[in-house]
């Protein structure tokens, strides 16, 4: 090929050694080497990622291979048919191995310092020899499905140490930011020897009823704030917890955080304890310096051995178990529901009726009703 045939076709006849532009042939699909060249550059046959059996799921989960775990919980959260079937048979052969933890819900307002605190007790358990494994779940986007935040990111430290786990999770738009995966999730942490499960909640909405409902021992952390400022707190959330805790409990904050934590033991006082036989109770902690921290662990592990003695523990548990069922059902209804096609056709005109006076609520529910049960 000449030189002016190796010029863009733009570049005009009479053009001189001002066009510094030139065509280089490109390499088909069936050339192996450049032009010119005794380079060969092979096209890339690499072999895809075997895909993994139940087997290789349960034995890389057993034997601990954090890869294989992260790789598993990303099964078992995928909503895909294909990957549906081969989820549940791994949770299956991995039950005889978990429910060995100790579940703990950690929730608070935004700002709060849940992730530092968590940062901070996972640390010093992982210090101490436990296996901790912290699910924390983001604010996402109801809209993009999309996470906003990421934990591991404000979890430096936790995330780098060998006996941690962090699994940080967009809610999905769910209520409360809790994925439907996520008690699934703890389960494959449990058979893979985490003996302390941490679940981080949003902190808003539902999620805090959510979390109750998988755990053994829920922690509801607070900043400082007397008298009328305590006036704001959902009594609803303080009834859920087994612990309150005063966080950033340092400096000239202390006595602040002092007399918030005496104000809220005389709310306690007056509200009925969630676990029966266990005294719900305020503390403080400073997450930043880890004042308190070994405190509030000691009080979680006397719940621990409070409740087996009494009972409690496997009471609840199974009843959380039962409960995990129902929801399941539950949500493949609603799913099933809205997925109907005769139904989704006929959504829109009930929709019309209502907005137009034509029928109740209450007919137009028994009419879809009716169509999903033909």
């Amino acid at each position: 090929m000449d030189r002016k045939k190796k010029k863009p076709e733009w570049v005009p006849e009479t053009e001189g050694d001002e066009f510094a532009s030139h065509v280089v042939e490109g390499v088909t699909g069936e050339q192996h080497e450049c032009p010119n060249s005794s380079n060969d550059f092979p096209i890339s046959t690499s072999p895809r990622r075997p895909r993994l059996t139940v087997s290789d799921y349960v034995k890389g989960v057993l034997s601990r291979n954090r890869t294989i775990i992260a790789q598993t919980i990303t099964l078992v959260e995928s909503n895909q048919a294909r990957h549906m079937e081969t989820a549940q048979e791994v949770l299956k052969q991995l039950l005889t191995y978990t429910g060995n933890s100790i579940r703990i819900g950690i929730t608070g307002v935004p700002g709060a310092g849940k992730s530092t605190l968590i940062e901070a007790l996972g640390t010093m358990l992982c210090d101490q020899g436990h296996r901790v494994a912290v699910l924390a779940v983001d604010p996402s986007s109801t809209i993009t499905r999309g996470s906003i935040l990421g934990d591991k990111t404000r979890m430096d430290i936790l995330s780098r140490n060998p006996n941690a786990f962090i699994r940080p999770s967009a809610s999905g738009g769910t209520l409360g930011g809790v994925t439907r995966k996520s008690r699934e999730t703890m389960l494959i942490c449990e058979a893979a020897g985490y003996d302390v499960i941490l679940v981080e909640t949003v902190g808003v909405g539902q999620s805090e009823v959510t979390v109750r409902s998988m755990v053994d021992f829920f922690l509801l952390i607070m900043l400082t704030g007397g008298g009328d400022e305590l006036q704001g707190i959902k009594k609803g959330v303080m009834e859920l917890a087994d612990g309150i805790l005063v966080n950033k409990a340092d400096g000239e904050n202390k006595r602040r955080a002092l007399v918030t934590k005496t104000e809220l033991n005389r709310i306690l006082h007056y509200l009925q304890p969630i676990t029966e036989g266990w005294s719900t109770k305020a503390y403080t902690c400073s997450a930043l310096s880890g004042e308190g921290i070994a405190e509030i662990w000691q009080v979680i592990q006397a719940f621990r051995i409070q409740t087996y003695k009494s009972g409690m523990f496997n009471q609840r548990r199974l009843k959380q178990t039962i409960d995990w069922m129902y929801s399941m059902v539950e949500e493949d209804l609603r799913a099933s529901f809205f997925s109907h096609p005769q139904v989704s056709r006929l959504i829109p005109e009930m929709e019309d009726a209502l907005v137009h006076g034509e029928m109740s609520a209450t007919m137009a529910a028994k009419e879809l009703l009716k169509t999903f049960g033909d």
